[in-house]
């Protein structure tokens, strides 16, 4: 799988920003079908990081109503990584 197609958006929210000055951790939307190591190596590769852990959830979609009727947002998976505390990635 491409690094492009893994790695979907950076997350940058008021706790992703002081989660990745306090902690050194990010956090960004991949692939669903992505594996940990995957995204290991995608972070390596696109930012030129050294990656110590990645963790990972699977955000579960809901159920939405308008008055056409229901539809089903889906869900998405998100990756935190913890990388070296010598790197830093720069997201703006």
């Amino acid at each position: 799988m491409d690094n492009a197609r893994i790695i979907r958006t950076p997350l940058v929210t008021e706790k992703n920003t002081f989660s990745s000055t306090e902690f050194n951790r990010y956090g960004f939307e991949v692939d669903p079908q992505a594996t940990k190591p995957q995204i290991r190596a995608a972070v390596q590769e696109m930012y030129k990081v050294r990656v110590l852990s990645v963790a990972t959830q699977n955000r579960k979609g809901h159920t939405k109503r308008n008055k056409f009727g229901a539809y089903e947002v889906g869900g998405k998976k998100i990756a935190i990584v913890k990388i070296h505390p010598d790197d830093k990635i720069e997201l703006f």
